[in-house]
């Protein structure tokens, strides 16, 4: 959403789109999952009285909306892409098949993942890390507003410092914000390094594939 409150920036989707599109020009396989929070957010929706299921399914609808959004970006830099959803909308997206979710990418085409899971209670950094082990991906990155994982708030404080490594028991034991502790046992047992890094440095996405020293990387050990 950029600067603004709420909805989609239509220049913040062509400048990822952009970014995204040179690091499969330079033969990386690259599949996206999308959250909703800049159109409805789940856990709001049921702080506010909702049933919190129905606030989840809704807050999943908003991911699919990011990610045909994301979709045409793409298509106008230039790169097949795929969205497959975890519900079925089969006249707007595919349903999410990983055999063919790894066709699409041995194809070089982006692979974009909407409606998280397809179960209420579960985030989109779970839905990242169930993708990521089941298409056997190489790594997680966690692309975000800031420039990776701090000791506290860098928003509310100016001596935050930044973590360069961490482990994954670190992650858990410290209660660290990076992702939620779903996402994080899942990557921790099937051994799926996370570098999280801030999305909105220019050409972040092509640094961070290529193994630059940006953002905090976690790992089993560091």
């Amino acid at each position: 959403m950029g600067e603004q409150g709420f909805g989609i920036d239509p220049a913040i989707v062509t400048s990822v789109a952009t970014d995204a599109a040179e690091v499969v020009a330079g033969g990386t396989q690259l599949a996206i999952v999308v959250g909703g929070g800049n159109i409805f957010r789940g856990l709001k929706g049921s702080a506010a009285g909702m049933d919190r299921a129905t606030a989840d399914y809704v807050g999943m609808l908003a991911t699919v909306m990011n990610a045909i959004t994301l979709q045409d970006a793409l298509e106008r830099a230039g790169v097949p892409t795929r969205v497959q959803t975890a519900i079925d909308m089969q006249e707007i997206a595919e349903p999410y098949i990983r055999r063919r979710a790894i066709r699409h990418l041995e194809k070089g085409r982006i692979v974009i993942f909407g409606a998280g899971c397809g179960n209420p209670f579960f985030t989109t950094d779970t839905t990242a890390a169930l993708r990521a082990a089941e298409i056997n991906a190489d790594v997680i990155f966690k692309a975000t507003k800031v420039d990776g994982v701090y000791d506290k708030d860098p928003t509310q404080y100016s001596d935050a410092t930044l973590y360069g490594t961490l482990t994954f028991h670190e992650v858990l034991s410290g209660e660290l914000k990076v992702m939620d502790s779903t996402a994080i046992a899942l990557c921790k047992d099937n051994n799926i390094p996370i570098l999280v890094f801030n999305l909105f440095g220019p050409g972040n996405i092509k640094k961070a594939v290529a193994g630059d020293l940006i953002g905090t990387r976690i790992s089993l050990v560091k």
